[in-house]
């Protein structure tokens, strides 16, 4: 990316955790997605552990489908950062609605989301760490981390986006394949939600936007992303896993 980067820190998250994890059922019909395991830990204690590390101090999190194994497991958290629940048992908002509903909490300041299933293996310097370096506010209203489309493990879809030499990101086109892939963590300005629908939404729209406004940004992610979509897919990451220690 060409512009120069934004010093301030931001320490401020917001999980998505609500949704329903069709496609990783059976396991899901007992069991909250967030809280599959992969190498003998929670999806959703991954992505919270992470977020400590890249200086997140505060993390909402959503709760919808067995909500309470939800909040039963985070009220044993011991580690950072700490957590805010934001309850979604009466109505399921999607990714958009999800997080208007608690914008409250980011108090006007620019914050990441992170799917509850985010997961990856790092290259030398961690990914969060990087883009929160990379987000500039002043060119950009989203910055998406992205990961190659033909070397993530469990992913056989057409991919998400173009990138250019700029880091601007562009929905590809209709019977295309696309070299990049959302990867499931976002740098966000909340003052993007302030002409946004009521309600349940996706946060698709609000990437459109930023995209025709030619202010969505990618940073690639340095590592491997393992997309923990369906149960089969637990074995597979977690075989990488054991790689992946083993070369280290």
């Amino acid at each position: 990316m060409s512009a120069e980067p934004n010093s301030r820190t931001i320490t401020r998250a917001f999980v998505l955790a609500a949704g329903l994890g069709k496609r990783m059922r059976p396991v899901t019909a007992t069991l909250p997605k967030p809280l599959v395991e992969v190498a003998g830990k929670a999806l959703i204690d991954h992505a919270l552990d992470r977020a400590a590390e890249g200086g997140i101090e505060t993390a909402v999190v959503n709760v919808h489908w067995l909500a309470d194994l939800m909040e039963g497991h985070l009220a044993r958290r011991t580690a950072a950062p700490r957590i805010v629940l934001s309850d979604e048992r009466a109505a399921l908002l999607e990714t958009g609605g999800g997080v208007k509903k608690a914008l409250a909490h980011f108090e006007g300041e620019p914050f990441v989301v992170f799917n509850s299933d985010s997961f990856w293996l790092e290259g030398p310097r961690p990914n969060l760490n990087r883009l929160i370096e990379a987000w500039n506010p002043d060119t950009t209203d989203i910055l998406l981390l992205v990961a190659p489309t033909a070397t993530s493990l469990g992913y056989d879809g057409a991919g998400d986006f173009e990138m250019d030499s700029d880091g601007r990101l562009a929905w590809r086109g209709e019977r295309e394949v696309a070299p990049f892939i959302y990867a499931g963590v976002a740098i966000l300005k909340p003052e993007l939600f302030a002409d946004t629908p009521d309600g349940s939404f996706s946060l698709t729209l609000l990437f459109d936007r930023a995209a025709r406004a030619g202010r969505l940004q990618g940073l690639r992610l340095d590592g491997q992303w393992l997309h923990v979509g369906t149960p089969e897919a637990i074995d597979a990451a977690e075989a990488r896993v054991r790689d992946s220690a083993r070369i280290v």
